[in-house]
C-alpha cells in the first residue's frame, strides 16, 4: 500500500455524520420545494450552462500523462456556473460561485456504481481555495446549526472560529463568472499521487461590478462576453508533496504553492455562443454533477468527498423523482426541444458568427 492511501484516515463516526447530512439536506429541500420544481440544496441559481471544449495538452511529461490526460484529446463538455447559496438571491450578495464541468465521450468504467457505464467525467470547483470545514463531522455540525435557527448558527461560529474565517474569506463579490479562478479544494487521485485542481481564466478585458447591479448581472456579463469572444481557462493540477502541510483529510487548509506549483494539463475553451434560453436552463437544472463521475485514476479523496458520494446521489435522485424527469448523463451538445446543432461542422453553428439565435430569442 502506497503512502498516499495510508494518508486517508476515515474516522469511526464518519458514516453517522454522512447519514445525518443526507437526512437533514433531504428534509430541507422537501420542506422548501413541496410544490413546483425542486432545485439543488446548494448552487440552485444558474448563471449559465454552456457548451465547451476540454483539450488535453499535447506532449505532457510522463508524470502528467495519467488517466484522462494520458494522451492529447479534445472532449466536448457542458459547464454550469452557479451561486452556492441555498437561497436564490441577487448576484450582488457575497457568495461562493461554482463551476461544474462535465466531459463527454470519456471511455472506461466510472466510480459511481449507479452510472458506472456512463461516458462522462465531472470536475467540481468553487471560487475559493479552501473548503469551509475540516471534515465531515464539522460540516454536519454546520448544517445542523443552519437548519436549527439563528442562535444555533451564532453558537456554532463562536465555537468554530476557523470555519467562520474560511467562510468569510470565501464569500466574495465577482464581476463575471468567466473571469474567476476556481479550485477543487478537495484532493483527488492522479494515478498513485494526490492532487488538487484549479482553473485559471485567461482574461483579455477585466470586467467591473456595475453600479446598482441588477439581480442577474453575472448572467448578463457571461452573455455579453460570449457574444463577443471565447472564454478560455487553464486547467491545472497541484501535486501533494508534503503529507503534513498538504493534508488529504482537511480541505479547509490551503496547500502552499511554494511547496508545489500548479501545472497546466488542459485548456478549457468556451466558444462564442448564446446560452440564455429557458430550455437550456432547464437542461442544466436536470444535469447531475458528482466528483464520483470519474475514472478510478482520478478517485476523489478525503472525508468531504466520501460524503459527497452519498449526499449528491441521494439529492439528485430526489430532485429527479419530484420533478418527474429522467436522470441520465448527456452524450452530446443537443438539447431536447431545441434546434439540433450542425454536426457536419462539429457543432460549429453554436459558435455563431451570425446573430440568428439573438434575433430569434432576444437577450434578457
Amino acid at each position: 500500500m502506497s503512502p498516499l492511501h495510508t494518508s486517508e484516515k476515515i474516522p469511526q463516526d464518519e458514516k453517522r455524520h454522512i447519514e445525518d447530512l443526507r437526512q437533514r439536506l433531504s428534509a430541507k429541500i422537501q420542506r422548501e420545494y413541496q410544490k413546483g420544481v425542486m432545485r439543488r440544496d446548494a448552487h440552485p441559481k444558474t448563471h449559465g450552462v454552456v457548451r465547451a471544449y476540454f483539450i488535453v495538452e499535447p506532449d505532457l511529461p510522463p508524470e502528467l500523462r495519467v488517466g484522462l490526460f494520458g494522451r492529447s484529446r479534445r472532449y466536448k463538455a457542458w459547464i454550469r456556473f452557479s451561486n452556492q447559496s441555498a437561497t436564490i438571491q441577487p448576484d450582488s450578495k457575497r457568495d461562493i460561485r461554482g463551476m461544474a464541468i462535465k466531459l463527454m465521450g470519456v471511455p472506461g468504467k466510472k466510480l459511481l456504481e449507479s452510472e458506472a457505464d456512463a461516458t462522462t467525467q465531472d470536475f467540481i470547483l468553487i471560487s475559493t481555495d479552501r473548503f469551509v470545514t475540516a471534515n465531515v463531522r464539522e460540516f454536519a455540525g454546520l448544517i445542523r446549526a443552519m437548519t436549527s435557527g439563528t442562535l444555533q448558527v451564532i453558537w456554532y461560529f463562536l465555537t468554530h472560529l476557523r470555519v467562520g474565517l474560511n467562510l468569510w474569506h470565501s464569500m466574495l463579490r465577482h464581476a463575471n463568472p468567466l473571469q474567476v479562478r476556481y479550485h477543487s479544494t478537495t484532493p483527488y487521485l492522479f494515478g498513485d499521487r494526490a492532487v488538487k485542481y484549479a482553473v485559471l481564466p485567461q482574461i483579455r478585458h477585466l470586467d467591473r461590478i456595475p453600479d446598482n447591479p441588477p439581480d442577474d448581472y453575472l448572467r448578463r456579463a457571461m452573455v455579453r462576453q460570449l457574444a463577443q469572444e471565447d472564454a478560455v481557462f487553464d486547467f491545472m493540477v497541484q501535486f501533494q508533496t508534503d503529507a503534513e502541510k498538504m493534508p488529504v483529510e482537511d480541505p479547509g487548509k490551503v496547500w502552499p504553492e511554494e511547496l508545489s506549483r500548479f501545472r497546466k494539463v488542459a485548456t478549457i475553451r468556451i466558444p462564442r455562443q448564446y446560452f440564455d434560453h429557458p430550455l437550456q436552463d432547464e437542461f442544466g437544472d436536470e444535469l447531475s454533477f458528482s466528483p464520483w463521475h470519474a475514472l478510478p485514476e482520478h478517485r476523489p479523496l478525503g472525508g468531504i468527498n466520501r460524503a459527497r458520494k452519498v449526499v449528491y446521489e441521494a439529492i439528485s435522485k430526489m430532485r429527479h423523482g419530484h420533478n418527474h424527469t429522467e436522470r441520465k448523463e448527456p452524450e452530446g451538445w443537443d438539447i431536447p426541444g431545441m434546434e439540433p446543432l450542425d454536426h457536419s461542422s462539429d457543432g460549429s453553428r453554436f459558435l455563431w458568427g451570425s446573430t440568428t439565435i439573438f434575433r430569434k430569442h432576444g437577450q434578457r
